[in-house]
């Protein structure tokens, strides 16, 4: 419609500019005389009704070329406008389906949990807009409708739950890559497995999740170079099955970090008056006392900031002095996995400490960087 209308505009004025009228020579009258437009003749007039004569015609042919500039000038503007808008809304359209096909995403957390922050390193890595809610660690009410009681949940638009943070990042890094199939078809590549542990608990499992479920063409595209893809494989569940448990014997090493740690934990989660307090002092405590038993049973040693720096220090081997990342010159699902365990710890003493005495500071804030600025949705 506006590009009907600057249309429009723009044949009006080219219709005024091409009428007789506005395309005869302009004459300027003067009481001395007066000059023509098109010459340098001279000519000496009486004044009063030849100037009137002189004077209007000439009027009528510029206020002529005055309109019809005025509608092209008009038209101009309308098609300038029209084409930004449609530019604009071609470049929105591109960017809802790079960033997930419009996908309602809901994230179910707990903000200084390990396996939330991975998630949301890559939710913000690919520019996925979602939503949080922080869900209470105490009462869980929040979560209170799923049978599955741990974090993080996502909900997709609404209806489909996804449990486990490594299943979230394959699931719908699976679906970015290929959205012909749906979440809930790419979903059932990882089902739920169920088994009892040492202790008789009953525990849920799922399979194939460090997977992303790729055509051969796809997979070539992702994974460039051989071995690509077992290597991001193999350092996502190293991230799980190891990192993960050098951050709390690290944050809770002694009472002082105990403390600053749960003071961290209240400030940032969802805690009432008295549960705050409560978690504070009391679990600072407990923490303290179960992070001791996490060094025994993952034998770790006596100085566990040993274990964090080698942790660390042989990731970043892993990368090397070639690459900006693992995944090259953009972090792949290994970075933002890795990234996001260890940055549950930052404004702690062992952020700081790690920062001060390994290699990762350089590889830690590209990867900061890459994921604020949403740089995977390119």
């Amino acid at each position: 419609m506006a590009a009907a209308c600057a249309r429009a505009l723009c044949k009006v004025g080219w219709t005024v500019l091409e009428s007789p009228a506005a395309r005869r020579p302009v004459t300027l009258s003067y009481p001395a005389g007066n000059v023509v437009a098109f010459g340098s003749r001279r000519a000496f007039g009486t004044g009063g009704a030849a100037l009137r004569t002189k004077v209007l015609p000439s009027l009528r042919a510029g206020s002529g070329r005055l309109l019809g500039c005025a509608f092209l000038l008009g038209g101009g503007l309308g098609l300038y406008q029209t084409v930004k808008f449609r530019v604009q809304q071609h470049l929105a359209e591109e960017e809802t389906k790079v960033r997930g096909g419009g996908l309602r995403l809901t994230l179910y957390q707990y903000k200084t949990c390990p396996f939330c922050s991975k998630t949301r390193a890559f939710l913000d890595y690919y520019g996925l807009p979602y939503e949080i809610v922080e869900v209470n660690p105490v009462m869980r009410q929040e979560i209170k409708w799923s049978t599955y009681r741990k974090v993080p949940i996502l909900m997709v638009n609404d209806d489909m739950q996804v449990n486990d943070s490594s299943v979230i990042i394959s699931c719908i890094k699976t679906y970015l890559i290929n959205e012909n199939k749906s979440v809930s078809e790419v979903l059932r590549c990882y089902p739920e497995l169920k088994s009892v542990n040492e202790k008789g608990k009953e525990v849920k499992e799922y399979s194939n999740k460090y997977w992303l479920m790729l055509d051969e063409a796809d997979a070539a595209t992702v994974y460039p170079e051989k071995g690509m893809q077992k290597e991001e494989m193999k350092w996502r569940a190293w991230a799980d099955d190891w990192l993960v448990h050098l951050i709390s014997p690290n944050v809770y090493r002694t009472t002082g970090e105990a403390l600053a740690s749960f003071d961290y934990i209240v400030r940032e989660g969802k805690f009432g008056t008295y549960e705050g307090f409560f978690a504070k002092y009391v679990g600072a405590a407990a923490m303290y006392l179960i992070a001791k038993r996490l060094k025994s049973r993952h034998n770790l040693q006596e100085d566990v900031r040993q274990d964090l720096y080698k942790a660390v220090n042989d990731w970043i081997a892993a990368i090397g002095k070639k690459r900006k990342f693992m995944g090259g010159e953009q972090p792949n699902l290994a970075d933002l996995a890795v990234f996001g365990v260890l940055r549950v710890m930052e404004g702690l003493e062992a952020f700081d400490d790690m920062m001060q005495n390994t290699k990762v500071k350089n590889w830690y804030r590209r990867v900061e960087r890459a994921s604020l600025n949403h740089e995977g949705r390119k």
